[in-house]
C-alpha cells in the first residue's frame, strides 16, 4: 500500500479497498468481543452474580455489590488506556490492538470457570473482580484503537459512515449476549446458575482467535506511517495530552457522557430495575428482549447517522442523540415502572437503539478528528476511558444504590439520566465541527477556531 494520506489515496486502487475492508473486520471483531463481554457482565450483574458471587448479603446489597464490580472495570480501563494508548501512538496501532483482544477476551474466558462464594468463600468475589480489573485494562484502548484505525484508514468524504462500520460490532456483540442470556435465562434457575449462565463467557474464547488471526494479518495506517516516515512520532505523548490536548479531552469526556452512561444504563440497570425493585416487576427473560430488539435497530441507524455526519456535520446529529435522550429520560423510567411487558420492552429497546445510537454512529469519526497526528490514540483513550469511569462505571452501581435508598422509585434515574444528557447536549457547542478534518495535522480541533482551520 502506498504510504498516503486516507485524502490522497486511490479509493478505487484494490490494495486499498483490501486493507480498508481488512480493517473493518478487524476493527468489527475487536469492537463485538469487547461489547459481547460487558454485556455479558452487565447482564450478569444484574442476574446472576449477585446471587452466585454475594450471597452472603442481603438481595439488594447483592446487586450494589455485583454492580460495584461491575464498576471496577471502568476503574481500570483508563489506566489501560493511559498505558496501551501511550504505546499505539510510539509504536502503531497494529500491535497495540492484538495485545489488548488477547487480555480482554482471556480474561472474560477464564471468569466462566470461577467457582462461586458457596465453593470457596470470599475468594470468589476477589478472583470476579480480579478478571474483571484485568479485562477492564485491556479494554482501555481497545475501543479507542479501533475507532482511530478506522478513521485513519477511511476515505476522507465518506469517514463518517466507514467509521461507524466496525460499531455494528458494538450491537452484534450486545445482540449475541442479550440473545444467549434470554435463551438461558429461559431454563429452570437451577439450571441456569448451577452451570448455563457459564457457557457464553467460555465461547468468548472463539472470537478471540478470530480477532487475532485478522489482526495479524492487517498493515499500520497511513497516517502513522507517515509519521515514521518524517520521524515526527511522538516521544512523549502523555505530556502533549495533558498539556495542549487536554481541552479534547475534557470536551470528550462531556460529549460522552450521555452515550455511555445511557447505554450502561439501558442495558444493565433498567433490566435490574424492571425485572426485580420496579413496583410491577416483569421476568428477566421478556426484559432481555429490549437489549435484543434495541441492537437490531442499532445497527441500522449507526451507519445512518454516521452517513449523515458527512452530509450534515457531526455536531448536529451528534447534538440530536443527545437533546433526544434528554427529552426521552422520564418517558423510559416510566415505562420501566409500568410492570407492562411491552412498555419495558419498549423503553429497552428506543433507549439503546436511537438515543444511545444516534451519538455513536458520529462519534466513531469525531473524536479521533478532535486530535491531532502524534497523541489522537492516546487522546481518543483517554477521552473515551475516563468518560466510562464518570458516566458507564458509576452508572449501574450510583443507579443501584439511589434506587435502593429510594425504595425503587422510578424518578431518581430518569433524573440521573437527564443530567447525563444535559451534559453532553452542552459539550456540543464547545467543539467545533470536524467532518472532514485533514488526519495529518498535529494540532487539536478543539484548539482551533471552525472557520480558522478545523476543516482543511
Amino acid at each position: 500500500m502506498t504510504d498516503t494520506t486516507p485524502r490522497q489515496v486511490d479509493t478505487e486502487d484494490p490494495v486499498y479497498a483490501a486493507n480498508l475492508r481488512r480493517a473493518t473486520l478487524a476493527s468489527s471483531v475487536g469492537s463485538a468481543l469487547e461489547y459481547f463481554d460487558f454485556a455479558l457482565y452487565g447482564l450478569s450483574s444484574a442476574l446472576v452474580f449477585n446471587t452466585l458471587f454475594f450471597s452472603n448479603l442481603d438481595p439488594a446489597m447483592g446487586v450494589v455489590a455485583a454492580f460495584a464490580s461491575f464498576g471496577v472495570g471502568f476503574v481500570a480501563r483508563p489506566l489501560g488506556g493511559l498505558f496501551f494508548g501511550t504505546l499505539g501512538d510510539r509504536i502503531g496501532r497494529k500491535w497495540v490492538l492484538l495485545v489488548t483482544i488477547a487480555l480482554m477476551g482471556g480474561s472474560t474466558t477464564l471468569i466462566g470457570v470461577l467457582p462461586t462464594y458457596e465453593s470457596i468463600g470470599i475468594w470468589a468475589p476477589i478472583l470476579l473482580t480480579t478478571l474483571r480489573l484485568l479485562q477492564g485494562f485491556g479494554a482501555g484502548a481497545e475501543q479507542a484503537g479501533a475507532t482511530v484505525l478506522m478513521a485513519e484508514y477511511s476515505p476522507v468524504r465518506r469517514r463518517g459512515f466507514f467509521s461507524s462500520l466496525p460499531f455494528i460490532g458494538i450491537q452484534l456483540g450486545t445482540l449475541l449476549a442479550a440473545l444467549v442470556f434470554t435463551l438461558l435465562s429461559s431454563l429452570p434457575d437451577d439450571v441456569f446458575l448451577a452451570w448455563a449462565w457459564r457457557v457464553p463467557f467460555l465461547c468468548s474464547f472463539v472470537l478471540i482467535l478470530v480477532a487475532m488471526f485478522i489482526r495479524a494479518r492487517l498493515r499500520e495506517t497511513p497516517t502513522f506511517v507517515e509519521l515514521e516516515k518524517h520521524e515526527q512520532v511522538e516521544d512523549h505523548p502523555i505530556r502533549r495530552v495533558f498539556t495542549t490536548g487536554f481541552p479534547g479531552v475534557v470536551v470528550g469526556i462531556g460529549l460522552r457522557m450521555a452515550e455511555n452512561g445511557g447505554s450502561y444504563m439501558f442495558q444493565a440497570l433498567a433490566l435490574s430495575f424492571a425485572t426485580g425493585t420496579a413496583a410491577a416487576t416483569v421476568d428477566k427473560s421478556l426484559a432481555t428482549w429490549g437489549v435484543t430488539i434495541g441492537s437490531l435497530i442499532g445497527m441500522a441507524v449507526i451507519p445512518l447517522t454516521g452517513h449523515l455526519s458527512d452530509r450534515y456535520g457531526r455536531v448536529p446529529v451528534y447534538r440530536a442523540g443527545a437533546v433526544f435522550m434528554l427529552l426521552y429520560a422520564f418517558p423510559a423510567w416510566w415505562m420501566l415502572q409500568s410492570g407492562n411487558p411491552a412498555l419495558v420492552i419498549t423503553s429497552i429497546a428506543i433507549g439503546i437503539g436511537i438515543a444511545v445510537n444516534t451519538m455513536l454512529g458520529p462519534q466513531c469519526a469525531m473524536l479521533p478528528e478532535m486530535f491531532g497526528n502524534r497523541h489522537r490514540y492516546l487522546g481518543v483513550a483517554m477521552a473515551r476511558e475516563l468518560s466510562a469511569v464518570i458516566a458507564g462505571g458509576l452508572a449501574g452501581v450510583l443507579g443501584a444504590w439511589l434506587i435502593a435508598i429510594t425504595d425503587g422509585n422510578w424518578m431518581v434515574p430518569a433524573i440521573y439520566m437527564t443530567v447525563l444528557a444535559t451534559i453532553t447536549t452542552a459539550a456540543t457547542f464547545l467543539v467545533p465541527e470536524t467532518r472532514g478534518r485533514d488526519l495529518l495535522l498535529v494540532e487539536d480541533a478543539v484548539r482551533i477556531s471552525t472557520t480558522e482551520g478545523a476543516v482543511r
